[in-house]
């Protein structure tokens, strides 16, 4: 007979594992958009003057 205890014991430590992995993509992505959100909002203001200006 298969012993199912070990399982049932272990089966938060993924789940707690997959919430930590998304956390740590969660701050990345956070610091990110911090570090670059200026320069990309700055190449998208010049994008759309150059757009206005060709139309």
């Amino acid at each position: 007979m298969l012993n199912f205890n070990w399982v049932k014991k272990h089966r938060g430590q993924g789940m707690v594992e997959y919430i930590l992995i998304v956390v740590v993509i969660v701050g990345v992505v956070f610091v990110a958009y911090k570090t670059f959100a200026k320069k990309l909002k700055d190449k998208f203001i010049g994008i759309t003057e150059v757009i206005e200006k060709n139309d």
